[in-house]
């Protein structure tokens, strides 16, 4: 197995994953992916990729093997599953997990496949489905530093903040950490746009304003507009900002933490998805700000 990382494994390509893997493809790495439907990995296949049928077969002679996938469960499954990558992934391999999941998860798949020698980084990423197409993702990483500075450069060809924060789990839990931020942020710029609605402002001209002073952040400058313009497409979906929020309040409950912004924010998440707006980008929030108040921002296109 080589020191320097230059076949990747990729398993998983969804709307982060998908672009992620083209970004390592034009980096010069070869990359072997797998996709549970096979017409993604068609995709790929088509700019330069190998195709793997399952994701142990994404694991073999590979010097890395990266996934992307929904949850926890799917994370152990194509791991440590029946065909999973700890079956036929090389000693000295390095798994490196960008899906954002359980930290105890995360620390029991790096023990087991410490145990046949295959290092194992968590190292989920922000920066939504635009920051996974123009390689600008932040990355936070845990797990071994020599592990680390092996990936760095597979890192460079997805992302442009990379950064070790700890041991196996720390990627995770710093994952947490932003997503309470994102899910707050979705919430206070629903609640200023709706003001600014009801007293009559040009919303676009009110996020000109807002976004160039103290109250501007990633989810006004980026979601804003999408909400002005009633544009709900996903780059990151209700549902799956409701599965992080799921793991925010786990990990709450464990540090016995009141988290009331987080809580509250998650409560009006579930009420959006209830509108059956879970496959929607996480900006649709703004419908359950709209049902609640009775005032419309735009309609949706």
């Amino acid at each position: 197995m080589s020191a320097e990382i230059k076949k990747v494994g990729f398993v998983g390509l969804g709307i982060m994953g998908l672009p992620m893997a083209r970004n390592l493809i034009k980096a010069g790495f070869e990359v072997k992916a797998y996709n549970r439907t096979s017409s993604k990995a068609d995709q790929l296949a088509a700019e330069g990729a190998l195709r793997a049928e399952t994701p142990g077969a994404a694991a073999e002679e590979v010097d890395a093997i990266i996934t992307m996938v929904t949850d926890t469960s799917d994370v152990e499954d194509v791991i440590l599953g029946k065909e999973g990558i700890i079956h036929r992934a090389e000693s000295g391999a390095v798994v490196i997990d960008m899906s954002t999941i359980s930290p105890k998860a995360t620390r029991k798949m790096s023990k087991a496949l410490a145990e046949r020698g295959i290092g194992m980084l968590d190292a989920p990423v922000s920066g939504g489905d635009v920051g996974a197409q123009k390689g600008t993702l932040t990355i936070m990483v845990g797990g071994r530093e020599q592990d680390y500075t092996r990936a760095l450069p597979v890192f460079e060809a997805m992302g442009k903040t990379i950064t070790h924060v700890g041991p196996s789990g720390a990627g995770q839990c710093t994952k947490l950490c932003n997503q309470v931020l994102v899910a707050i942020h979705l919430v206070a710029v629903s609640e200023s746009l709706l003001l600014a609605k009801a007293s009559g402002l040009d919303l676009h001209k009110t996020l000109q304003v807002l976004t160039g002073g103290a109250a501007n952040s990633w989810s006004l400058q980026n979601l804003g507009p999408r909400i002005v313009d009633g544009d709900h497409n996903p780059g990151f979906m209700v549902r799956l900002l409701l599965k992080d929020l799921r793991l925010v309040m786990e990990a709450a409950a464990d540090g016995d933490l009141p988290l009331i912004g987080a809580s509250m924010a998650q409560q009006m998440f579930i009420a959006v998805q209830k509108m059956g707006c879970g496959d929607l980008g996480t900006q649709s929030v703004i419908r359950a700000f709209e049902a609640v108040s009775g005032r419309t921002i735009t309609e949706p296109v």
